[in-house]
């Protein structure tokens, strides 16, 4: 079977902010997943410490997952194998509250803050809005692919 997704060379992926079963990550998460498979994942990493928190929190496997996306499934269907699958079932109001804590994670440590840090300085230093690792990703996409921030 032949895997189809993004072109992760040529096109970011979904913002981690959009959602899918009410989970911020999720989608992205996916279009990372699928572009691997793929081998058009560019830069990006299936398995990065944000996808990881993803997995913890609903508890299942990264390759368990990978294994789901090769099969072909669709965003609707990988969601349903998660609902099923996951070691910790959660409320959507548990969903809901761990996403909005997500949207608005922000650097806590010296090593991350220099990271994000340097990130941020490199795409558009002269921005003050960029306040938590969400609107990081989302200025480094916009700017990693020929916006002017």
């Amino acid at each position: 079977m032949v895997i189809t997704g993004p072109d992760l060379t040529i096109a970011p992926p979904r913002s981690p902010r959009v959602r899918l079963g009410g989970f911020v990550i999720l989608p992205r998460m996916l279009d990372k997943g699928r572009a691997t498979i793929a081998a058009k994942n560019g830069a990006y990493h299936f398995n990065c410490p944000m996808d990881r928190r993803f997995f913890e929190f609903v508890g299942i496997n990264a390759n368990t997952l990978m294994n789901q996306l090769a099969c072909g499934k669709s965003d609707g269907q990988v969601l349903g194998w998660i609902m099923k699958s996951s070691t910790q079932k959660r409320t959507a109001q548990e969903i809901a509250s761990w996403s909005a804590l997500e949207e608005q994670r922000a650097p806590l440590d010296v090593e991350s803050r220099k990271y994000f840090n340097d990130i941020h300085a490199k795409a558009a230093p002269h921005r003050m809005d960029i306040m938590t690792w969400f609107d990081l990703l989302d200025l480094d996409d916009y700017v990693s692919y020929g916006g002017q921030a």
